[in-house]
This record gives structure tokens, sequence and C-alpha cells, in this order.
């Protein structure tokens, strides 16, 4: 006997399933996605799905995923959006039935997040909030330069990192638009340290 308790995976739609968090991280280079994140995992118990880490580990370890993304970037192409869905929606539906997770990297765009929210709903697993990590260029652009001096890059001068925040910037406002619609962002300020960003981020998911 187990005491009534049920065996194995929760059913679709279960209690665990309705009450895991299902995050998503949007923000600049320099916000500090990657360390949140991290956080994030570690204090819910959930999995962190950083969509760029996934697709670097699949094209070192040479799968038939990563093979196809390193052939389009060889050409000077973005990885497609069928690749993408192929190498992330798979970790999502699992982890959304189980303790959760929170995205970071994907989508990145429109036609992502559209096609991204109709399976994840149809699944019982769409993102519960999004939120957004926001600072200004005068802050990210100093984080940025230390991160290239740290990592040896000598092509990120300032005007080559203030044009890829300008980058960011256009092509996210759709995304922001369609998460803003659906009543589900939340907008964090990430100028402060790392633990002040924590202590904001942590009194909005408390409050939740």
């Amino acid at each position: 006997m187990n005491g009534g308790e049920p065996d194995g995976d929760p059913p679709q739609g279960s209690e665990e399933s309705e009450n895991a968090r299902r995050l998503l991280l949007i923000g600049p280079p320099g916000s500090g996605k990657g360390t949140v994140g991290q956080r994030l995992a570690e204090q819910y118990g959930v999995e962190h799905i950083a969509a760029g880490d996934l697709l670097r580990h699949q094209v070192e370890t040479k799968s038939d995923i990563g093979r196809r993304a390193a052939e389009s970037m060889q050409r000077g192409e973005l990885v497609s959006d069928s690749l993408v869905y192929e190498l992330v929606l798979p970790r999502i539906l699992v982890a959304g039935k189980t303790n959760g997770y929170v995205l970071d990297g994907f989508p990145r765009t429109l036609v992502q997040a559209e096609v991204g929210r109709a399976i994840t709903d149809s699944n019982d697993v769409a993102v519960t909030l999004a939120i957004l990590l926001d600072a200004e260029p005068d802050v990210l652009i100093p984080r940025l330069l230390d991160r290239a001096r740290n990592e040896d890059r000598i092509d990120d001068t300032p005007e080559v990192i203030r044009a890829r925040l300008d980058v960011f910037n256009e092509e996210v406002e759709p995304l922001l638009d369609f998460y803003r619609e659906l009543g589900l962002l939340v907008t964090v300020d990430a100028s402060g340290s790392p633990e002040e960003v924590w202590v904001e981020l942590r009194a909005i998911l408390d409050s939740r």
C-alpha cells in the first residue's frame, strides 16, 4: 500500500504541472540572464533551458541537430526556426510537466513566440511569466566591455556593442508586445548589482 498516493508521473493537467513555475527571461546582452536563470533554477528547482547553450552543445558533440546547425552557421545563415523548435520544445514539454522551467534565448522572435505558445498551450505547459531584465546602454556597455576584456574579444568596441544593443531593442519589441498583451510581462531593473536584481525578482515571484 502507498497510502493512497498516486504512482508514476503526474498526469497531464495535474496539480504539480499546474503549480510549476514556467518562466521566460528576456533581456539585452549584459543584463545577466544567464546568472539569473541559474539562480532561478536552483531556488525553485526548475530546469534552466538556455537555447544558446543547448545549440553549442549539439554543435560540439556533432549530433544530427548540431551538424545541421553548423552547416547553416558556416553559410552565414541563422539557424532555422524548425531546427530551434526541434532542439528546445521537447525539453520544454518534459520540464513543464514536472517541476517547471526557466527559458533563456527562446523565443527570440514573434513567430517563435506564437508557434511555441500554441504548442505549449495545447500541452498545458505554456510560460506563466515573462520577465524583462531591463537596463540602459550606459549600464550595459561597461559590463560588456569588461566581459570582452576578460574573454580577450578585441573586436567588441563600445560602438560595436551599442549597435548590438540597438538591434536587440528593435527586434525585441514585438516579443514584448506579445507577452504584454497576454498579461504575462513584468519588468525588473537590471541596472543594479546581481543581489539587488535578485531581491527585486524574488519579491515579484513570491507575490504570485
